[in-house]
């Protein structure tokens, strides 16, 4: 939070470590922990990157997202996606449904949270939720909700919600030509619907490696030539000391401070 030049900070939405990590290691619940965090900070925006769809029903998530960005004073991205990890699924016997059905699931979600943040009790009546006077009070402090952040890639229709509900778009995995031709696919979806593409800030996670900060800014650098307008650098699990403060000073300050001259 005393950092100025650190403008976000996000968590993640699982149950248990993911990847190559152990199941069996220590692992925070997200929404929890994000209300702490928020508790705790006064400037940084917050949110989970992004928020599986299929752990929670989305009336449940609006009243959830609600009281968070009301703890945090209006700092809440909404950060939410379909789902997809099998281990989480299976160990808590939640439904995961075929890829399809989940990001349409999703796009219900969207419009059910919308709706909930905006109207007094709304009714919904989806494919796959359906709601009756819905009511979640108090509203979010942000209006008229807080910013939606969906994560994904898909182009067949992952990429459709994006241009639909998103405010932010979040990409993950994948070298800056991919993403910068996600972005041009996400622009086609938007023209086609009528909806200004310069109104989804594009995003993008980077991970960095401590060891080696020439190849950080250099990865940093070609994400942003190819678009990207909001950077999340993602470290992983152990941190070295003053991960955080190294990283201010070898990326982040740099290559503000190159971007600053070049709109001079």
């Amino acid at each position: 939070d005393e950092i100025p030049t650190i403008e976000h900070a996000w968590l993640f939405d699982h149950f248990m470590p993911i990847g190559s990590y152990d199941p069996s290691g220590p692992c925070l619940e997200g929404w929890t922990l994000l209300s702490a965090f928020a508790a705790l900070t006064k400037r940084l925006r917050v949110g989970l990157m992004v928020t599986g769809n299929t752990y929670r029903h989305p009336a449940v998530l609006a009243n959830i997202g609600a009281t968070v960005d009301i703890i945090s004073n209006g700092r809440l991205d909404f950060g939410i996606g379909a789902g997809w990890n099998e281990r989480e699924h299976s160990a808590y016997g939640i439904p995961l449904y075929a890829p399809g059905e989940r990001i349409r699931r999703m796009g219900e979600a969207c419009e059910i949270i919308k709706l909930m943040w905006t109207e007094q009790a709304p009714d919904f009546d989806g494919k796959y939720y359906q709601l009756k006077g819905a009511y979640c009070e108090p509203k979010p402090i942000q209006k008229p909700y807080p910013p939606f952040v969906i994560g994904g890639s898909g182009e067949q229709l992952t990429l459709r919600m994006v241009a639909r509900y998103a405010d932010i778009w979040n990409f993950a995995g994948g070298p800056p030509e991919t993403f910068q031709h996600k972005n041009e696919v996400i622009d086609g979806y938007c023209t086609a619907i009528g909806r200004d593409p310069a109104t989804i800030e594009r995003s993008v996670q980077l991970v960095m490696n401590p060891n080696d900060w020439d190849a950080n800014r250099t990865l940093v650098q070609n994400f942003i030539t190819a678009g990207a307008t909001h950077i999340i650098l993602n470290l992983r699990a152990p941190y070295p000391a003053n991960i955080v403060h190294s990283l201010t000073q070898e990326v982040i300050e740099p290559l503000t401070a190159a971007y600053n001259r070049t709109q001079q």
